[in-house]
């Protein structure tokens, strides 16, 4: 299972929650579409938390994905809101994801999301853009999370290409 913000809040010894939380159905614009390898205007799922840390917020996050994997079960939707998003994803879909792809870049808060957040507009946040892919290389996440600069430490780690042995 894919390691996420619930897991980060977790392994820094803080109680995880959630507030402000809110799905909807929306069409793709041409950069989600891209992202997942669907036509422009093809409906997403949009699920968009406050992600706490012992009560405080420290995280506002985006999660878009295609429509139709909840098509024929939209309480999944819901559930999403409520469990962590891979885990609905993987016990209730049968999704597994197998890797994501991120970028990481500081930004300053909007309106929007310094009033989501509770700070001052112009703060710095860490921001992460990620796409979730399952085990046949199928895109099923695009990921938009604003962190808090000094809510967490993130660690990184990197792998050589290894040695080919003939």
């Amino acid at each position: 299972m894919n390691f996420g913000v619930t897991d980060a809040i977790r392994a820094a010894g803080m109680e995880a929650g959630t507030e402000q939380s809110r799905y909807w159905f929306e069409p793709a614009s041409a950069g989600e579409a891209a992202q997942l390898n669907l036509q422009p205007g093809q409906d997403v799922l949009v699920v968009e938390r406050v992600r706490t840390a012992d009560g405080k917020p420290v995280v506002l996050s985006r999660d878009i994905l295609p429509a139709e994997l909840v098509a024929e079960r939209p309480e999944l939707a819901e559930q999403m809101l409520k469990r962590s998003m891979y885990e609905v994803l993987e016990r209730d879909l049968g999704v597994v994801i197998h890797h994501g792809v991120a970028s990481f870049r500081p930004v300053r808060a909007d309106v929007t999301v310094a009033r989501k957040l509770g700070i001052p507009r112009g703060e710095l946040l860490l921001a992460i853009w990620q796409v979730d892919y399952a085990d046949d290389d199928v895109a099923v996440v695009s990921s938009h999370e604003y962190h808090l600069a000094d809510a967490f430490d993130f660690t990184v780690h990197r792998r050589g290409p290894g040695r080919r042995l003939q």
